[in-house]
C-alpha cells in the first residue's frame, strides 16, 4: 500500500480508482470529498473511497478547529480492468421472468439499506485480513460483453474454495444483512465495520450468524457455496464505501505474499 503523509493529514492507502483509503487529521477538523462532507471520528480517522471510473482529479478540503481551511488536490491512478465477450448467451439467462426480477429488486433494495447504515465503528481503520485464501479466480473491474451488450462489471474478487470451506471476518464489525437466498448473489451476508466501509460476502452455503451479531476479526462467519447466480464454488468478497464499490485487494495483502507465508509454516 502506497503511504502519504504531512502535518495535516496521513493518507493510508492507493490513490487509484476502486480503492478505499483510510485517513488521519487532527481531531474536530471536518472534511469534504469533492464538497461532499466525510464523516471523522473522535481520533480524527475517517475513510473515503473512489469509484471504478471514477474521475482523476479529485479534491479533499480540510476545515480545522480554528477555521483555517486548506484544499489538498488528489491525482489518482487509472486502471485497466479486464474485458472479456461472451456470444450465445440465451435469453431466459440474458433477462430473467418478470418474477424473478421482482424477486431481485428487493433483494437490491435490502442489500442498498444495509449498506447506507452510518455506525460510529471504529473497526474500518483495522488492517483487513483475507476472509479466505486460495486461488483467485475473479478480479475487481471485470466485465464481460455478452451478445454485444455490456453486462455489469464484476465488483468483487472470488476466491475458489470447495463448498463448506470455512469464511471468516476481514476485520471487527457488526452483521447488518444475514440472508440465505438471493436471486442473484445466494446466501449473502455484509458486515459493518464503521463509518460507511462495509463487507459483503456472496454465493454462501451456510451463514452462521444473524443480523446484529457482533463479531471480531478471525471469527467464523460462512461457508463457501455456489448459491444463487453461480457457476461453480467460490467466496466473492466485496468491500463498500456507502453505496460505493471498491476494490477489497486495496486494503489486504497480496494474496501471493499470504500464500507464502501459509506454505512456510
Amino acid at each position: 500500500m502506497a503511504f502519504q503523509a504531512s502535518a495535516a493529514i496521513e493518507l493510508n492507502g492507493e490513490l487509484s480508482q476502486g480503492a478505499l483509503v483510510r485517513a488521519k487529521v487532527q481531531p474536530g477538523t471536518q472534511v469534504f470529498l469533492n464538497d461532499e462532507p466525510v464523516k471523522v471520528n473522535a481520533q480524527g480517522q475517517f475513510a473515503f473511497g473512489f469509484a471504478r471510473e471514477a474521475e482523476l482529479e479529485q479534491m479533499l478540503k480540510l476545515v480545522y478547529p480554528d477555521g483555517l481551511t486548506e484544499l489538498k488536490p488528489l491525482k489518482l491512478t487509472k486502471r485497466q480492468y479486464r474485458i472479456q465477450e461472451v456470444n450465445g448467451i440465451s435469453k431466459k439467462i440474458m433477462k430473467p421472468d418478470p418474477k424473478a426480477q421482482a424477486r431481485a429488486a428487493k433483494d437490491s433494495k435490502q442489500v442498498k439499506a444495509a449498506r447506507a447504515q452510518f455506525t460510529p465503528n471504529d473497526a474500518f481503520n483495522q488492517q483487513f485480513i483475507w476472509p479466505l485464501t486460495g486461488r483467485i479466480s475473479g478480479v475487481y473491474g471485470s466485465q464481460r460483453i455478452y451478445n454485444g451488450k455490456p453486462g455489469t462489471p464484476h465488483y468483487g474478487v472470488d476466491v475458489a474454495a470447495k463448498t463448506g470451506t470455512v469464511v471468516v471476518a476481514p476485520a471487527d464489525g457488526v452483521i447488518s444483512l444475514s440472508v440465505p437466498d438471493m436471486f442473484y448473489s445466494g446466501g449473502t451476508m455484509i458486515i459493518d465495520h464503521g463509518y460507511g466501509v462495509n463487507s459483503s460476502f456472496l454465493h454462501l452455503s451456510k451463514l452462521y450468524v444473524k443480523e446484529g451479531d457482533v463479531v471480531k476479526q478471525g471469527d467464523k462467519v460462512a461457508e463457501v457455496g455456489s448459491t444463487g447466480r453461480s457457476t461453480g464454488p467460490h467466496l466473492d468478497w466485496r468491500i463498500n464505501w456507502y453505496q460505493m464499490r471498491l476494490d477489497p485487494t486495496t486494503i489486504v495483502p497480496s494474496m501471493k505474499s499470504v500464500l507464502a507465508k501459509e506454505n512456510a509454516k
